[in-house]
């Protein structure tokens, strides 16, 4: 019998209204792919899944030492956290984080054995770098690189990482449309270091958020936004693609909204503001992947 308690638990450890940030980078990378006649359903299937599993898993970790390090407390702004509430304990995160970059790992093989050894270097750098974003001497997230590891994992790598399964190719197009997917997945990451803010600092955790205060913060957040923008801008002129590339300008009312709550909400309030900026990011993807098939 199932403890739904329990399976609850780890439903919310997995944080699943962020998920879609791993949703994102292989559905547009598959979408250039299809653009170009040449894309094969297994491999974005078997890469959706790794991306997910890789997000949860940076999740898990994230969960676990967030709460060694005392990150983490009952009396947190942001949504609650299982280790930190006794739902789940140390040693069941320590075993369940093995597992997930596990099966991650061994499915990854498939596409390694499909495409070559390029996608197993990836591989293990991701799992990797999703354990030491959090863990290890020098936690990317306790030391002010959380937003570069974002935007560079879950944009760059994942988009343009997507596209050489289909392709075995590494473009300068690639690389473009894998921009907006960085910048707006590491604006869920903001939203997330800006309403913590406080907490972090009396924690010694120094996300860039810390580092450089609000305002700077909310600056980055509306230029990140405003390079999204540009980008596909820039893939109708230089690039050539239709008006339909611009289907992600139909989101600039929400981003208003973004905009306006970030300097409006305070403390929990903002949460509204991280669950609606990563249905944001997938939006925005969802409209640039129409585009680029079109």
């Amino acid at each position: 019998m199932i403890d739904n308690t329990k399976l609850n638990s780890w439903i919310l450890a997995s944080r699943p209204k962020t998920l879609l940030a791993a949703v994102v980078p292989v559905m547009v990378g598959s979408s250039l792919a299809v653009s170009m006649n040449k894309f094969f359903l297994p491999y974005s299937v078997v890469a959706l899944l790794c991306s997910v599993l890789i997000q949860i898993g940076t999740n898990f970790t994230n969960d676990l030492y967030d709460y060694l390090k005392g990150s983490d407390t009952i009396k947190r702004k942001g949504p609650r956290r299982v280790l930190a509430s006794g739902l789940i304990s140390v040693k069941e995160m320590r075993l369940a984080i093995i597992l997930i970059f596990g099966l991650t790992f061994l499915l990854g093989l498939y596409l390694v054995y499909s495409v070559g050894l390029f996608i197993l270097w990836i591989g293990i750098i991701s799992i990797f770098a999703g354990i030491i974003y959090t863990a290890g001497p020098f936690p990317l997230a306790y030391n002010g690189l959380g937003d570069v590891f974002v935007f560079i994992f879950f944009g760059i790598v994942g988009t343009m990482g997507t596209f050489y399964l289909h392709t075995q190719e590494i473009s300068l197009l690639a690389l473009m449309v894998s921009i907006p997917v960085g910048a707006l997945i590491t604006n869920i990451l903001v939203v997330n270091n800006y309403r913590d803010i406080e907490e972090d600092r009396e924690a010694n955790k120094i996300t860039l958020a810390v580092l450089m205060g609000k305002i700077f913060t909310r600056w980055q957040f509306i230029l990140l936004v405003i390079l999204s923008y540009l980008t596909t801008i820039l893939l109708h002129f230089h690039f050539d693609y239709s008006l339909w590339i611009l289907l992600p300008l139909a989101t600039i009312p929400i981003a208003f909204i973004l905009i306006k709550m970030l300097y409006t909400l305070n403390g929990e309030e903002l949460n509204k503001t991280l669950e609606l900026s990563a249905k944001f990011a997938g939006l925005f993807g969802l409209l640039l992947s129409i585009g680029l098939i079109l």
